[in-house]
């Protein structure tokens, strides 16, 4: 394997770019991993910890582009690194050839469009807090797609919102529904009564689409970022967003989306739901049932009974109904995974899950804990060694470790698909766990892309089972229900949730061990 790099002195290019860039690039012939990355401190680290290291990157700086291509021969990567050095010469044409103007900076963004009140800032963490500022200064709500931002520049930033009855959503917060516009990562969901506020990206994205296929819709959904329920923190973000939708007049629902607030957090967010005057539900990932509702909230213990729930109370419905067909449900997955158990790979042993969205994999972990045992995930820590597969194992690709350089899986499938191929050669693999998530800034050919891969595994001598799901809805560009019929004629076992999906996977498993003791 040969590792070639270049820098690039003293030019700027967004993210976006980078990604294509580096998309288009792994495609050639011999390339195994392509990089295109500003030179920061944090994207060196992780360029070093992935094995993409060469002698010059070390003294290149915030400013500098890095490009680093690892191939099969020394001609193969030079060729690659000279194309990548092309494709970026051609986004750069691209993006400076004539068309309507572009303001480059904030205060000219403000004066073109002054009735504006919302500003989304994707830019390099360092400098993303400056901006912010300037923003909520100038009277503007901020949306932080950047991440990689100081602890304290977010305690300032939401502090100075939080004393000016501003909003300040992230840093890190990849997904809002405002006013019915999705910002960055969402779906297209109807208008409807039910708020939404989450620290969680992919989870804000499996709740309010599921609100929308049971035939309901969402007022906002409001991101926090996570770290916003972190002590340090104190939960500003996510206790404004809150008193936003209690004085919204078309919200009559709340829906509450994280991982276990701190406990400190969690008092103040109770304090928030019990002065609501609205009934909230709360999926809290890992938190105790009763913790949650003694915070004055109904709990539900995976995002889609959040939804579900939700939904009850919006019709005013009976939400121990809604559980009560919930469990109706499993019981029917439960049964369906005993026959696909009877035909899974007989030495298969394992689940093999690769996510593309964290909250996913988050959840994922938190659901098989009782069925399986020695789960291994990066979703707390990282794994030993990334790129293989122990035991039971649930991989989240969108981690640091496989997205230096790279698009994000849920744009780039390229990653996933060989990590399947692999997954599915590996004899001790019973089960491989897929999610799939549409919307805007995702993969827009999801089906077509991801379909021959999973035939390609269903037609393999004795293949594992492959179960998915499919986190959006049919007015999404990728049309949610063309997706899910691709997948299915390919082979995969559909599920109607990540909930639902992670429960046969793991019924399934845990049925193959119980036949083999």
């Amino acid at each position: 394997m040969h590792i070639v790099g270049k820098i690039i002195r003293g030019k700027y290019f967004d993210s976006v770019s980078l990604m294509l860039v580096a998309r288009e690039t792994l495609g050639l012939p011999g390339v195994k991993d392509a990089a295109a990355v500003m030179a920061t401190d944090e994207n060196k680290r992780i360029l070093k910890s992935s094995g993409m290291e060469w002698p010059e990157l070390a003294a290149a700086g915030d400013t500098d582009l890095a490009l680093g291509i690892k191939a099969d021969s020394e001609a193969e990567a030079v060729d690659a690194l000279e194309k990548a050095e092309e494709l970026l010469v051609k986004k750069k044409e691209t993006a400076t050839d004539g068309g309507a103007f572009q303001p480059r900076s904030l205060p000219g963004a403000l004066n073109e469009h002054s009735d504006a009140n919302l500003v989304l800032i994707s830019i390099a963490g360092k400098y993303a807090a400056d901006e912010a500022m300037q923003a909520l200064r100038a009277g503007k709500h901020v949306m932080l797609f950047s991440d990689n931002i100081p602890l304290e520049d977010e305690i300032a930033l939401k502090t100075y919102a939080a004393e000016n009855g501003l909003l300040v959503m992230g840093p890190d917060c990849g997904t809002a529904i405002i006013g019915g516009i999705p910002l960055a990562f969402a779906n297209v969901v109807r208008r409807g009564s039910i708020g939404m506020v989450a620290a969680s990206g992919t989870g804000l994205q499996e709740v309010s689409s599921l609100i929308h296929n049971l035939g309901r819709g969402v007022s906002h959904a409001i991101g926090t970022g996570g770290r916003d329920i972190k002590k340090e923190v104190g939960g500003l973000t996510f206790l404004a967003a809150l008193q936003a939708l209690k004085e919204d007049p078309d919200t009559r629902v709340v829906a509450l989306v994280s991982k276990t607030p701190a406990p400190e957090v969690l008092e103040k967010i109770g304090a928030a739901v019990r002065d609501l005057g609205k009934p909230v539900v709360a999926v809290f990932l890992g938190a105790d049932v009763e913790t949650v509702r003694a915070s004055g909230a109904i709990p539900a213990t995976t995002l889609e009974e959040a939804a579900h729930l939700a939904v009850a109370l919006d019709q005013d419905a009976d939400v121990e109904a809604a559980r009560t067909s919930l469990h109706a449900r499993a019981t029917d997955l439960a049964k369906q995974a005993v026959e696909l158990a009877a035909t899974a790979r007989q030495s298969g042993k394992y689940l093999r899950g690769l996510f593309c969205g964290g909250t996913f994999s988050q959840e994922t972990v938190f659901l098989l804990q009782p069925l399986l045992k020695d789960i291994r995930s990066n979703v707390s820590e990282p794994l030993s060694n990334p790129d293989k597969s122990e035991g039971h194992t649930i991989v989240d690709l969108g981690g640091d470790e496989f997205t230096a350089g790279r698009p994000h899986p849920m744009i780039d499938y390229s990653l996933r698909n060989r990590r399947i191929l692999d997954e599915a050669r590996d004899p001790e693999t019973a089960a491989i766990l897929l999610d799939v998530v549409l919307g805007y800034g995702s993969n827009m050919t999801p089906g077509e892309e991801l379909a021959p891969v999973i035939r390609e595994v269903c037609e393999m001598d004795d293949p594992p089972v492959v179960v998915f799901h499919v986190c959006g809805t049919d007015d999404d560009p990728q049309a949610r229900d063309r997706v899910i019929a691709l997948l299915k004629e390919a082979g995969g076992v559909y599920a109607p949730s990540n909930a639902s999906a992670v429960m046969m996977a793991g019924k399934i498993i845990e049925r193959i061990n119980r036949e083999d003791a």
